[in-house]
């Protein structure tokens, strides 16, 4: 294996998304726990970061996969109990 860029971080295996430019990204937290996590809304795409660590790599979703995303959780798909 050779060396991961920050813009293969970015991306899943096998997904074809845009090379965003997330320096000027107004980033979002929950208004409930802690806002570890953070979105943003950027060029029709939503970026998903760790709060703890906002220099490091961010999660690019679809419209439709962040839908999906969202709906599995509403479901407790995610849920660890």
């Amino acid at each position: 294996m050779g060396d991961t860029t920050a813009e293969q971080q970015q991306q899943p295996q096998g997904g074809a998304k845009p090379d965003l430019d997330l320096s000027g990204a107004e980033w979002l937290s929950s208004s409930q726990g802690v806002g570890d996590v953070q979105i943003a809304f950027v060029d029709g795409h939503i970026a998903m970061r760790d709060g703890r660590n906002p220099d490091g790599p961010a999660l690019i979703f679809t419209p439709g996969e962040w839908r999906a995303f969202v709906l599995g959780a509403r479901d407790g798909e995610f849920d660890l109990n």
